[in-house]
This record gives structure tokens, C-alpha cells and sequence, in this order.
């Protein structure tokens, strides 16, 4: 009985198909004066924002750019839309805003002669297999716009640190605070008193 060849399909995944922010640019590199209208809207990835407040993961980043090649590499410029949300660090209440940034960054074809030894590498954006990645870019453009302890106003009062209410719905709250050496004082008159009351009673 004949065997019949077998075949073996190869799948091969393609930087450029991995991530909606993988761009390809062949037609851009070593062109120097080539320009390209980029207008998409690509999913916000994960973690993209600080502890209270950034952007939520699946929701859209409108990209308007212009790739353009240069000598050293592919100038990206344009500007990203997003909506951010998170809370308020003085009274937790929501904070909802839309969000527009202006990018404006080199991609080198080639970091290690362009860059300098004095150049950190998470500095610099490169051109790898013919694509560029927008993520790392956005990343550090929207994150760096965004307030480290956002507020809902400039003025608000926020929450009770003794008991967590919120000193906006009642503008009188206060605690009574007793100085502890009044408070000790205060046992001793106590006890004082006490003592007097006992004696008195003996005598009677």
C-alpha cells in the first residue's frame, strides 16, 4: 500500500499582524520625502494610565498621523484621542474627560549609530522589520498627560479622615478632639472627686 506524502502547512504570524499599533512603513523607508495619512482607531491596551486614573483597556485611541521619511528614519506627528476615566483622590467620585495629545517622534532605522552611547534605549523609538510600533510612543504620550492625584475640582473638601464622610454634604463635620493630657487630667479630677465622695460618707 502506497503512503501518501504528507504536507505541513507553515503558519508564519507577521510582526506587522501581531498588534493593531504595528505599522508597516516599506513603502516609506530610505525615501526621504515620502509622507503617509494614517487615520485609525485602535484599541487602549492594558495598564494604560497610573493608579487612579487612564484610559480603559478596549476603548478607543483615534490616531490622525503623518509618517514621513527622513534621512534617519520615519517622523511620525498628529495627535491621539482618548476617553479618560478614574476617581477623585480626595472624595473617590468619578472623573470622566476626553483626552487629545500631540505626538511628534523620530523612529530611527538605525538606533545604534544615531542614538550615542549616551542615549538610553527606552529614550528611542527604531524602525524593526520594515514596521514601527505607535504603542510605546502613546503609551508615554498619554501617560505623561495625566494628573498623579486627579481631582474632581480644584476645591474639593474630599472625605472625613476620621470616619470617611464626605465634608462636601456636610460642611459642619468635625470630630471633638480631646488633647490627651486634658484627658489624663481629667481622670485624676475624677478620681479625686471619687476618693472625697467616699470619705464623706464615712464620717456621716
Amino acid at each position: 500500500m502506497a503512503c501518501r506524502p504528507e504536507f505541513h502547512q507553515e503558519i508564519v504570524i507577521s510582526r506587522e499582524n501581531s498588534s493593531p499599533f504595528i505599522i508597516d512603513v516599506r513603502d516609506l523607508e530610505h525615501r526621504p520625502g515620502t509622507m503617509r495619512r494614517l487615520e485609525k482607531v485602535v484599541p487602549v491596551p492594558k495598564d494604560f494610565g497610573n493608579a487612579l486614573i487612564g484610559a480603559p483597556e478596549g476603548s478607543d485611541i483615534e490616531l490622525d498621523l503623518r509618517l514621513e521619511s527622513v534621512h534617519d528614519g520615519i517622523l511620525v506627528s498628529g495627535t491621539a484621542a482618548v476617553d479618560i476615566h478614574g476617581e477623585c483622590s480626595r472624595c473617590l467620585d468619578p472623573i470622566d474627560y476626553d483626552l487629545d495629545v500631540d505626538v511628534q517622534e523620530l523612529y530611527l532605522f538605525d538606533a545604534t549609530t544615531s542614538g550615542g552611547e549616551d542615549v538610553e534605549d527606552d529614550q528611542m523609538y527604531e524602525v524593526q522589520d520594515e514596521t514601527i510600533d505607535l504603542e510605546p510612543m502613546l503609551r508615554d504620550a498619554v501617560i505623561t498627560q495625566l494628573p498623579f492625584q486627579p481631582v474632581c475640582r480644584e476645591d474639593c473638601q474630599g472625605l472625613c479622615a476620621q470616619c470617611g464622610a464626605r465634608l462636601e454634604d456636610d460642611p459642619g463635620h468635625h470630630h471633638e478632639v480631646l488633647d490627651p493630657r486634658w484627658s489624663a487630667l481629667s481622670g485624676l479630677l475624677e478620681q479625686d472627686t471619687s476618693e472625697k465622695t467616699t470619705d464623706t460618707r464615712e464620717e456621716r
